[in-house]
């Protein structure tokens, strides 16, 4: 197949060219593709982007991950892609380990078979090794220790598919946990209230990201730089929630000029995401209400956001940002976060063909995964 006349994202900018796709990969890009026969679809001077990457996200189209049900992977699986999305890691929620191991087992049974839509590469586990004092919508009766024992049991009811494990690195025994599971997954300093230093011996530890940063973290001050400062010093990663929300403008803009290409734009969407104001669904065993443009719990506390992280980049656009940095913060930054960044993340040949081919206003016009059209 031959993508032709489009713009495509170079990883500073849009160039005039071609991609050509065979079989589940890009071949070859440019002006010089070396096509010989097949189809050929004509972009029209549309721009093509990676296809986007959120490593931290709970739900959609009214399903979580911790449903625990294959028609809730299939749901997630179908309605990312509508918006471009073509790689999620599902996140779960602080729930008791004896129920995260069913719903990971659910998940490891429904990736043997073969499904369209978004690739769900692997578990995000934000919970339950977290502080309870920074838990934010996570329910502090079921916040443990972090401990090799419960990781196993649910590493191996993943079928090996944890992508991240989340982490306070100032709970005593934390630290060791940390330099034990990095040799399995990507480690993230998370739901802390850590000082600068602890969180700092978090990232030598071995945690290489920043869950959700500036939320449910210890803040940053001159005399007391906490987590943001440690994340800040580390040359470790970071997510971003940048629906404008849960971290306002000014601030985004800030933490883009301090470490750039560093950041991960993710959405933490709940099932509500894309719902009208007023709408009620469940995160874990919570009930949640779409509320002034934020999902909420009944105390008013802030439980995730209602958009996609197609939408936050044209927010972020909005909010001042570099377009072309936006773009890579929702693509190959993640992707290296997960260490997925040899096959995904790029329009690069030899990788694979996931794409997003964009309307003049920023919609999706056309989405491919795996060299094959899932919107059109």
């Amino acid at each position: 197949m031959l993508l032709k006349n489009g713009l495509i994202f170079t990883g500073n900018g849009f160039t005039p060219g071609d991609i050509l796709i065979e079989g589940d990969k890009i071949a070859a890009v440019g002006t010089d593709t070396g096509y010989v026969s097949g189809e050929v679809i004509d972009l029209d001077g549309r721009k093509v982007l990676p296809g986007l990457i959120d490593i931290h996200t709970h739900g959609c189209g009214m399903k979580d991950f911790c449903d625990g049900t294959e028609e809730a992977l299939d749901t997630l699986a179908a309605t990312y892609i509508q918006n471009g999305i073509t790689t999620v890691c599902p996140t779960s929620m602080t729930l008791p380990i004896d129920r995260l191991e069913e719903i990971y087992s659910v998940y490891a049974k429904w990736m043997e078979r073969p499904h369209h839509g978004t690739r769900l590469i692997g578990i995000n586990m934000e919970g339950p090794f977290l502080s309870v004092e920074k838990r934010g919508a996570h329910r502090a009766e079921y916040v443990i220790p972090a401990n090799m024992q419960d990781f196993m049991r649910l590493w191996e009811a993943s079928g090996h598919r944890i992508r991240l494990v989340d982490v306070a690195p100032e709970i005593e025994g934390n630290l060791d946990f940390i330099r034990q599971a990095n040799k399995l997954c990507t480690v993230s300093v998370a739901h802390t209230n850590a000082t600068y230093e602890q969180a700092m011996e978090g990232y030598h530890a071995g945690a290489v990201n920043t869950t959700h940063l500036f939320n449910a973290m210890s803040g940053f001050s001159h005399r007391a730089p906490g987590t943001v400062g440690a994340a800040f010093d580390s040359g470790a990663y970071a997510e971003l929630i940048c629906d404008g929300e849960h971290v306002c403008p000014p601030v985004i803009r800030t933490a883009f000029k301090v470490i750039g290409d560093k950041i991960a734009v993710v959405s933490d969407s709940l099932m509500a995401a894309g719902m009208p104001e007023g709408t009620i669904c469940t995160l874990g065993v919570d009930t949640v209400q779409v509320k002034d443009g934020r999902a909420v719990l009944p105390n008013g506390t802030i439980a995730g956001s209602i958009v996609n992280i197609l939408e936050e980049i044209r927010r972020l656009i909005a909010f001042g940002i570099d377009e072309n940095l936006a773009i890579r913060c929702s693509t190959i930054t993640p992707a290296k976060i997960i260490g997925a960044d040899s096959h995904i993340g790029s329009i690069t040949p030899g990788k694979q063909a996931d794409l997003l081919v964009l309307t003049e206003d920023y919609t999706p016009f056309l989405v491919f995964r795996d060299g094959i059209c899932e919107i059109s």
